[in-house]
């Protein structure tokens, strides 16, 4: 399983999504990505779990980190 997460302005880092595979991950981010701003920083889909970020970094789940109830699997278009 591969997680995706949001990054704020901060560096601070939010659990968004998880996926199966990095290829549906990456299909998805590049869906979801609307432009790429002069600082490096994205604009993301309204309705897509990145919006409101700057960034976004995928990985697995560090063992402590808190999973969220409603967290998005292996999310579409579609599911806006």
């Amino acid at each position: 399983m591969i997680y995706l997460y949001g990054l704020e302005p901060s560096g601070a880092q939010k659990l968004v999504a998880s996926f199966d595979t990095e290829e549906q991950l990456l299909a998805y981010v590049r869906w979801a990505t609307l432009k790429q701003n002069d600082d490096g920083s994205y604009k993301f889909e309204q309705g897509s779990p990145l919006v409101g970020f700057r960034h976004y970094q995928y990985g697995e789940a560090p063992a402590d980190i808190e999973m969220p109830a409603e967290l998005p699997h292996n999310p579409t278009p579609s599911m806006l």
